[in-house]
């Protein structure tokens, strides 16, 4: 049976090739955007001037805003719950790239990608679904709290609509045409693109880099700490399981752009093994030595972030965006 080796990997094994190519060649650009309705407004000068005059200050250097909505209510937190899993996602399945609002993602992870992306929509709007059900109680009680400042045209009919989100995967590459209407201004901007891919591996080498020294650092800490009671600290199974998950993001992710952050991976994920967290609280001796060849890949991270200066990544102004929409 023939297998097939995956992008990343079968690009690594042509040394001539940089990681900023290799990262070219087998990722794609995905971008998210959310529609979301604002809960805060800004008092009209009227209003602003009076909430002025209750602090003796003038109105010009005052800007005061209400807010429309409970934002710790239930049904609100549930829509906004949705909306952080849907950028955990989207973060989680990506690399960073220097431009805002756009993302890296591998292509062969294309596809799983945007299933899930269309659950969580699905997810997004019944939770909305759930929220205009409510929005009666949440305008009554903002009635109650606002006072004099509640305005019933603050209020749109209905929630349908107002919350959304959507995805594409923007082409990042100079358009074909440019190369027959001016190849030099084709090669300028190609040679531009390569730039932000070498940006790219730069931004991701250093984000995994932190990542993983907070992830050791705090696994370290907790297998080798000893509490103001003599005994060892508490040791969650979600210390291991979170660093276990970075392994499996790295390895996906992974352009092979630093030999060394490759190393400390392997040596990490070599002490920690299939070792589980109940092992772990039973057996002193193996929680300790884990611990001493943890501390010493959290070391080499150190040195690591120090000794390699950080290097400034040239953005685009962002233009603003508009007020309902949000990246």
């Amino acid at each position: 049976m023939t297998r097939t080796m995956d992008p990343v990997r079968a690009h690594a094994r042509a040394k001539s090739i940089s990681p900023a190519q290799r990262l070219h060649a087998a990722f794609a650009a995905v971008r998210i955007s959310f529609a979301w309705l604002g809960v805060r407004k800004t008092l009209t000068p009227a209003q602003n001037a009076q909430a002025a005059d209750t602090f003796g200050a003038e109105g010009q250097y005052l800007s005061a805003a209400k807010k429309l909505m409970d934002t710790q209510h239930p049904a609100f937190r549930a829509v906004t719950a949705v909306r952080n899993r849907i950028v955990a996602l989207w973060r989680g399945a990506s690399l960073p790239y220097p431009e805002p609002g756009i993302r890296l993602i591998r292509q062969d992870a294309i596809e799983n990608f945007d299933e899930h992306m269309i659950r969580m929509r699905v997810e997004l709007a019944g939770a909305v679904l759930e929220l205009d059900r409510q929005y009666d109680e949440l305008r009554s009680a903002a009635s109650g709290r606002l006072g004099e400042l509640y305005n019933p045209a603050d209020y749109p009919p209905s929630l349908s609509g107002l919350f959304s989100v959507e995805w594409d995967f923007p082409s990042v590459e100079p358009p074909d045409y440019l190369l027959q209407l001016n190849p030099a201004l084709y090669e300028q901007e190609r040679q531009r693109i390569a730039g932000r891919f070498e940006q790219a591996v730069e931004m991701a080498e250093r984000a995994f880099t932190e990542e993983f020294a907070k992830l050791v650092g705090h696994v370290t800490e907790r297998l080798s700490g000893v509490g103001e009671d003599g005994r060892p600290k508490t040791f969650r199974n979600s210390s291991v399981d979170n660093l276990r998950e970075f392994f499996e993001r790295f390895r996906a992710l992974n352009v092979h752009s630093s030999k060394e952050l490759d190393d400390m991976v392997d040596t990490a994920q070599g002490a920690l093994g299939h070792t589980g967290p109940q092992r772990l609280r039973e057996d002193g001796d193996l929680r300790q030595r884990i611990a001493a060849q943890l501390s010493a890949v959290g070391s080499s991270l150190e040195s690591m972030m120090v000794d390699r200066p950080r290097r400034r990544v040239l953005r685009p102004n962002q233009a603003p965006h508009k007020a309902e929409r949000q990246e």
